[in-house]
Formats: structure tokens, C-alpha cells, sequence
């Protein structure tokens, strides 16, 4: 059982939709001042926010919210719709201020709905369960600051979060995965095994160490191995470009509160947030033929967004980052080819990590969008076409696409079965118009060509992330910083031994260790564990006599004794197949 979108489950986005109001409940028994804005599901749950004047709620009085929340669900109370006018409405919640902002967005002819159990009755479109003593099994998880309406200048709240599940069981195994998510946490594992740091005079710009440099470096080779297999060429544009460009793409006017800027020369530039606009110098600054497309151009690109200081989450959620952009340029004929070898491509990439994706297809912003609404329908509808032609799983997410086009988003399941959007296509038939690029067809005219925007990684940083709570810090051996130690029995007896074989492994290109220390066995290849090193070699009397090794694979009981020939060979196929054991 990995984890469950509580919002995607009808039965459980019911049941926690329930077990909010009884959370709420429980909430104004303990403290009778508390006025409350809103309770949702979410996909891990439920929340409410909660202003208890000077009351502040922490970990510690969960355990007694969670009491009286057995107690309501024990009383078995029925949980009652009502309908009521919006003046109605508005009398009966007259001394609530929060709730009177809400019903004030209410049109004055609309029925307003609200539930009620026992004595508590809140504003709140449903559905329900039928009683609360359907919500048995439950949990509250945390509690957080939130802004009133996500404004940072309104008032903060308080917000409590909590799951909760039809069985025992179910809430088990979900609180088990959750303390298993805790010990993969990629921040701690991220220090304890020396990959990055977060350092006070720049939040949100992660330092590599040398262990993650060496993670990333493995990363990109990879990279430029398979889109080189794929036909891509490379570039590299510059990080800060003027105002004028960023205008001309739309980015100014759509995303200019992302973004940095500076002034040279009495002139404003800004710190490039997408790697997009210098790809598109890039193409003008060439005549293209009609025979030079599909051009696939791959940029691994050093891009700054301003996030919220409230959001930044190790490397999940940083300020800046690598992206592993390509841009690919084509004939309309091309598009949906280019589409669905891409969708092959980015299904073989994921399939060396282990992961598995599902598809969602983000139509046009309702809003901050560029171009007609023809094309994007057009676009929209090719994207469609290309998913079921391929029989990729989709669903529709409506109004999330980027402001210069519909995208396909690929989001990832780890092995805990949590999902992350990672990689994206977009389909842009605007940029080329708005760059004035061109390519010369058959005939002699000039075309417009087509664009596709695409990532797989997402970024490096966020990738390696996800890479490091997916394998929980046990890297395969081709990604490992460490991928081999040796260990000598006794390090003055057997290190000779040792240091040939450490040598033998370095000569051939392998990342290995000889841990000489004057410490016992047992601390070297405990410690060897702990640090996730994936290949433990162990020599003594008997190895050194026969000249062979003890292999030790991380996470098995068994040692393996083979020749150190025989060690190399399988050290090097691992590495090789980029095998995940």
C-alpha cells in the first residue's frame, strides 16, 4: 500500500471531509472562542483554519482535540444539511466575521448550504457522512500558521491537519508510511550523508557538497548520454538578459513578481527564470530549412525564481536551479511524432530510477494566458490525440497550462506510491510568432515552425530530492558517491592486502574507499552502512591467502566471496546496466 490521494477517493474525500467538522467540533468544545475560515480535503487529508484570539494550539494539545473528536463520533450524532437564504445566513452567522466575508461572495438569490451536528453547525457545500460516528479511525497530524486567505497581509490562523480512514488498519498502515516518509526526509538524509546544505545568508540556494556533487555529476552525464542517443545538440545562453527580450515573451507582463532583476549600463535586466527566450535567439540567429527540421536543442539551464520564503522545502522547493531544458523546433506534420517519441523517450528515462508516472493535461489559465483561443483549443485537442493514440492513462487539469500553452505535466510515484510532478511538454504555437521565427519550406516560403518546451528531471536540485527519499539515501551503485569500501580485518595485518584492491577498483574508474582507521570491524562496517555505501568488501587470514574478497551488499544479511576479477566484473556491470539491484 503506498499512499492515497485522499481528494481522488470518493469514499474517503467524503469520510475527511467529515472529520474536519468533527475536528471543528472538538475545536469550539476546548476553546469557545474559536472562529474558523475554511476545512477542506486535500489530497493528504483534511485541514482546518482556525483563529483562537491569543490561543495558540501546538503538538502537544492534539492528543486532547483528538479525545473530544471520540467522544462526538461516540455521542453518533446524524450530520444534517440545512438551506438558508443569504440573509438567513447572514443572521445566523452575524457574530462570526470570517463567515460573513464568505457569505457576502454569495449572490443575493443563491441557496447557501450548511451542516450541522449536535451543536455545531458551519457553512459548507457537502457532501457528508450520514452520522459522525462514521468517523472512527483518524488522525491529527500537525499544526501550521496560515494566512487568511493566503494573503500575508491579512491575519495568520492556525492550521490543524488530520487523515482520516474507514479501518484501523488503513490509518495504520498510512501513519506507518508517514514515519517511514520521516526517516526519508531528504533534509536530514541530505546532511547526514554530506550531499547539500542550507546555509542562513541564502535561503532557498542549496550548496552542493562534494557527495552531491558527485550525485549530480553522475545525473547529467546521464543526461547528455540519452539526448545524444536521441539527436539533441547543446547550448548554454546567459543567465541575465535585458528587460526588452523578457517583454517580447511575455514573461514581464505574466511572471515578472517570479522574477529577478538588476540594472547595467542605466539599462534593466533580469535574471533569466526560464531557459526559453535564449533558446529562441538561439534559432534566430540561423537560416532553417524545411530538411533541418525536427532541430532538438538541449540546454541544461541555471535559472532564479522568487519563491515565498514560507515555501522553500530543501531541495523540493528552491530559489534557484537547474532546469533540463530542451526546445524542439518543427513542421506541422512533425508535432505529433516529436510528441509521442518524446512520451517513449521520458518513459525510458524514469524506468532506470524505478519510477512510474501517470499524465495530466493542463489546459489554458483561465487568466494570464497569450495568443487565440483557436490555437490553444487546437493545441489542446493535438495533445488529447497523442495520449490515447499512444494509450497513455490521462486526466484533464484544467486551466494549469503555461501562459504560452497547453502542457502535458508527468507525475512520478516514488516507493512510497507519493506522487511528484517532475517532467512536462508544452506545446507552443506562440513564442515563434512573437520571435519572428522562421524556416524556409519547400516552395521557397518562409513558416512559421512549431515549438515544444520539455523537461524530465524538472530541475537537477528537485530531482535529486525526490532521488534521495525514493532510495531513501541507498543510491544505486552507478549513482553512489561511495560505491565500494574495503574494509582490512586488521588494519595493520591486512591493509597491504586491502590497498591493492582499493587500487585495482580505483584504476578501473570505480568510486571506492579504504577505511584504514584504527577502529574495530564491527564500527567500520556498521558506520559503512549508516553512511548507504552499497558494496562493503571485507578482507582477512582466509582472503588474503586465497586472494579473494567478501562482498557485502547493502540491505542483505549474506556475504558473497568471489576473485577480485570476478568483483570488478560485477562491480562494472552494475554500474553499466545502471542496475537497481
Amino acid at each position: 500500500m503506498g499512499f492515497i490521494n485522499i481528494k481522488e477517493d470518493e469514499r474517503l474525500s467524503v469520510l475527511n471531509h467529515s472529520a474536519a467538522h468533527v475536528l471543528a467540533q472538538a475545536i469550539k468544545r476546548i476553546y469557545p472562542q474559536a472562529k474558523f475560515w475554511v476545512g477542506p480535503v486535500i489530497t493528504e487529508g483534511f485541514y482546518y483554519d482556525v483563529d483562537l484570539g491569543d490561543t495558540v494550539i501546538s503538538e502537544e494539545d492534539l492528543p486532547a482535540i483528538e479525545q473530544e473528536m471520540r467522544k462526538i463520533s461516540k455521542d453518533g450524532k446524524y450530520i444534517v444539511r440545512k438551506e438558508l437564504t443569504k440573509n438567513e445566513a447572514l443572521e445566523m452567522f452575524k457574530e462570526d466575521e470570517y463567515k460573513i466575508d464568505l457569505i457576502n461572495s454569495f449572490n443575493e438569490d443563491e441557496i447557501i448550504t450548511c451542516y450541522a451536528q449536535g451543536e455545531f453547525i458551519d457553512l459548507c457545500r457537502g457532501p457528508h457522512v450520514e452520522s459522525v460516528k462514521e468517523v472512527k479511525h483518524f488522525k491529527l497530524l500537525k499544526v501550521s500558521g496560515a494566512y487568511y486567505k493566503g494573503d500575508a497581509n491579512n491575519k495568520m490562523l492556525q492550521r490543524v491537519y488530520g487523515i482520516s480512514f474507514e479501518t484501523k488498519e488503513d490509518l495504520d498502515k498510512h501513519l506507518y508510511l508517514l514515519e517511514e516518509a520521516k526517516k526519508r526526509d531528504h533534509r536530514k538524509l541530505g546532511k547526514e550523508l554530506d550531499i547539500f546544505m542550507i546555509n542562513e545568508y541564502g535561503p532557498g540556494f542549496p550548496f552542493f557538497l562534494n557527495n552531491g556533487m558527485i550525485i549530480r555529476r553522475e545525473l547529467e552525464n546521464f543526461w547528455y548520454e540519452e539526448h545524444i542517443k536521441e539527436g539533441y545538440e547543446f547550448i548554454n545562453t546567459p543567465v541575465m538578459l535585458d528587460k526588452k527580450l523578457w517583454e517580447i515573451s511575455g514573461h514581464w507582463e505574466n511572471y515578472r513578481e517570479n522574477m529577478y532583476t538588476s540594472e547595467i549600463d542605466k539599462r534593466e535586466f533580469a535574471i533569466k527564470p526560464m531557459n526559453c527566450p535564449g533558446g529562441l535567439l538561439v534559432y534566430k540567429s540561423k537560416l532553417y530549412s524545411y530538411r533541418d527540421l525536427p532541430l532538438r536543442v538541449g540546454e541544461l539551464g541555471h535559472v532564479h525564481r522568487h519563491e515565498a520564503s514560507g515555501a522553500l522545502n530543501g531541495l523540493l522547493r528552491v530559489r534557484t536551479f537547474t532546469q533540463d531544458d530542451a526546445h524542439l523546433f518543427m513542421r506541422r506534420d512533425q508535432i505529433k511524432s516529436e510528441l509521442t517519441n518524446l512520451i517513449n523517450f521520458i518513459d525510458r528515462f524514469y524506468q532506470v530510477f524505478g519510477l512510474t508516472f501517470d499524465i495530466e493535461l493542463s489546459t489554458r489559465p483561465l487568466e494570464k494566458y497569450i495568443g487565440d483561443i483557436e490555437v490553444w483549443d487546437e493545441s489542446e485537442a493535438i495533445l488529447k490525440e497523442v495520449c490515447e493514440e499512444s494509450g497513455i492513462k490521462y486526466i484533464i487539469n484544467e486551466g494549469d497550462g503555461a501562459f504560452y500553452g497547453p502542457k502535458l505535466d508527468f507525475h512520478i510515484k516514488d516507493s512510497l506510491g507519493r506522487s511528484w510532478q517532475c517532467g512536462t511538454i508544452q506545446l507552443d504555437m506562440f513564442m515563434p510568432e512573437r520571435f519572428d521565427l522562421t524556416y524556409v519550406e519547400e516552395d521557397g516560403s518562409k513558416q512559421r515552425p512549431i515549438m515544444l518546451h520539455r523537461v524530465i528531471y524538472g530541475s537537477i536540485e528537485r530531482f535529486m530530492g525526490i532521488l534521495i527519499e525514493h532510495f531513501a539515501g541507498a543510491f544505486p551503485v552507478w549513482l553512489a558517491p561511495v560505491q565500494v569500501v574495503v574494509n582490512p580485518v586488521n588494519t595493520e595485518k591486512h591493509l597491504e592486502y586491502a590497498s591493492s584492491i582499493y587500487k585495482k577498483l580505483m584504476d578501473k574508474g570505480i568510486r571506492v574507499k579504504l577505511d584504514d582507521r584504527n577502529e574495530k570491524l564491527g564500527y567500520r562496517t556498521r558506520e559503512a552502512r549508516m553512511k548507504k555505501i552499497p558494496l562493503q568488501i571485507v578482507v582477512g587470514d582466509n582472503e588474503m591467502n586465497e586472494n579473494m574478497v567478501n562482498l557485502k551488499v547493502l540491505g542483505e544479511e549474506k556475504t558473497i566471496p568471489m576473485s577480485i576479477e570476478e568483483l570488478i566484473n560485477y562491480v562494472e556491470k552494475l554500474i553499466k546496466e545502471k542496475s537497481l539491484f
